[in-house]
C-alpha cells in the first residue's frame, strides 16, 4: 500500500463500523494519522483499539459526537489539528437511511433528519475543516453518496434525495474552494455492511445477481476508492462523482 499520506492527518466520520472503519484502515495504511467519529462512545472506542491493532504508524483518537451537532463536529475537526497539527483530509462518511417506501407516507420529520445529517452536517464539517486548517493549507474532501443519489430507487428515495444533493454539493464546493481543496464523492451500490443488510439479507445471492460482478460490494472496494481520492495520486480529480457499484448502474437498472 502507498505510503503518501505519511505525515499527514484525515478525519473520519461514522467510522466505529462498516465503510467508515474501512476507510480508516485504508489511510491509516498510507501513513495518515487519523481522527474517528461516531454517536456512541463505547463502540468508538472499540473500533479505536481495532484500529491500533493493526500496526500501521499512524495515531488514532476517537472522539465521539452526533454529526449533527455543530459542536461536536467542531470538536472533531479541532481535535485533529491540535493533536496532529493538520487536517489534511476529510472523510464525510456518517448517513441515516430511517425512511423507506412511498415517499407520499413519509415522515417528514423524519426526511428531514435524513437531509440534515446526510447533507447539511457534511457542509458543517466542510466550514469547519476550512476554518482551521485547509482554507490556509489546501486539502482533499470525500463525501460519501449513493447510486440512490444517481437514479430512483423507489424503497428508498429520501435517502436516494438527500445523497443527490450531496452529489450537488460536493460540485459546488469543488468549485468554490479550487485550487486548494478538492471535493470528490463515490457512489457505492450495495455494500455489505449492518447499514444496508435490509437491502441484502433476505436473499443475498439475488441481490447480488442483478451485478455484473456478481457479487455485493465490501467496505475495503469503498476504502480503497477513497484512499485514491484522498491522495496525491488524484491531484487532477476534483468535483466528481466516481461510481463503485460493481458495474450496476452500467445495466441501467438499480
Amino acid at each position: 500500500m502507498s505510503d503518501d499520506l505519511f505525515g499527514k492527518s484525515a478525519l473520519v466520520t461514522g467510522a466505529s463500523r462498516g465503510i467508515g472503519f474501512a476507510v480508516a484502515a485504508e489511510l491509516l495504511g498510507r501513513g495518515a494519522n487519523v481522527v474517528i467519529s461516531a454517536r456512541k462512545p463505547e463502540p468508538l472506542e472499540e473500533a479505536a483499539e481495532r484500529l491500533r491493532g493493526l500496526g500501521h504508524p499512524g495515531k488514532v483518537v476517537a472522539v465521539a459526537g452526533n454529526s449533527g451537532d455543530a459542536e461536536a463536529r467542531a470538536l472533531q475537526v479541532a481535535t485533529a489539528v491540535e493533536q496532529f497539527g493538520s487536517l489534511d483530509v476529510l472523510v464525510n462518511n456518517t448517513g441515516i437511511n430511517p425512511v423507506y417506501g412511498s415517499l407520499m407516507e413519509a415522515d417528514l420529520e423524519a426526511v428531514r433528519k435524513i437531509f440534515d445529517v446526510n447533507v447539511v452536517a457534511a457542509l458543517g464539517y466542510v466550514q469547519e475543516a476550512y476554518k482551521a486548517w485547509m482554507g490556509e493549507h489546501g486539502g482533499a474532501v470525500v463525501n460519501v453518496a449513493s447510486v440512490a443519489g444517481l437514479r430512483s430507487t423507489g424503497v428508498i428515495a429520501a435517502y436516494g434525495a438527500s445523497k443527490a444533493a450531496l452529489i450537488r454539493l460536493t460540485e459546488e464546493l469543488a468549485w468554490q474552494l479550487g485550487p486548494k481543496i478538492r471535493v470528490n464523492a463515490v457512489a457505492p451500490g450495495v455494500i455489505k455492511t449492518k447499514f444496508a443488510d435490509a437491502l441484502y439479507s433476505a436473499d443475498e445471492e439475488a441481490a447480488a445477481g442483478v451485478y455484473p460482478m456478481k457479487r455485493l460490494g465490501s467496505p475495503e472496494d469503498v476504502a480503497a476508492l477513497i484512499g485514491f481520492l484522498s491522495s496525491s495520486e488524484s491531484a487532477w480529480i476534483t468535483g466528481t462523482t466516481v461510481r463503485v457499484d460493481g458495474g450496476l448502474l452500467a445495466t441501467g437498472g438499480i
